[in-house]
C-alpha cells in the first residue's frame, strides 16, 4: 500500500502561481511513476502531468504545457506540481497518484493506469 497526501492548494488570483506537493509512504516511493490529475466542478477529471520513476522523462497535458512543472525528490518521497501563469480554468481539485505498471508512458491518460490516488488540494483560481 501507498499512501499519498496532497497540500499546498489555495486561492490565487489570475497570473500567479502555486506549488503542489503530494508526499508518500508506504511501499517504496522510487519504483513509482507519478501523476497529476485534476478535476473541475461539473468535468471528469482530467491527466494533467506526470514524472517517470527516475524523474528522467515528463509529460504534460496540452492545456498546461508551458505552465506547469512537475518534478521530484525520491529522497523526501515527495512530488511536486509548480503552477505558474495560473488562469480560472486551473481551478479544480488536484490529485496526486502512483503508477506501478510499465504501460502507464502510453496510456498516462487513463485513471486505470495508477493503483494509488490521494485525497487532493483545491486550486482557486480568481479572475
Amino acid at each position: 500500500q501507498v499512501q499519498l497526501v496532497e497540500s499546498g492548494g489555495g486561492l490565487v488570483q489570475a497570473g500567479g502561481s502555486l506549488r503542489l506537493s503530494c508526499v508518500a509512504s508506504g511501499r517504496t516511493f522510487s519504483v513509482y511513476a507519478m501523476g497529476w490529475f485534476r478535476q473541475a466542478p461539473g468535468k471528469e477529471r482530467e491527466f494533467v502531468a506526470l514524472i517517470t520513476v527516475r524523474g528522467g522523462s515528463t509529460y504534460y497535458a496540452d492545456s498546461v504545457k508551458g505552465r506547469f512543472t512537475i518534478s521530484r525528490d525520491n529522497a523526501k518521497n515527495t512530488v511536486y506540481l509548480q503552477m505558474n501563469s495560473l488562469k480560472p480554468e486551473d481551478t479544480a481539485v488536484y490529485y496526486c497518484a502512483a503508477s506501478s505498471g510499465v504501460g502507464v508512458l502510453s496510456s498516462r491518460g487513463s485513471e486505470s493506469s495508477y493503483n494509488y490516488w490521494g485525497q487532493g488540494t483545491q486550486v482557486t483560481v480568481s479572475s
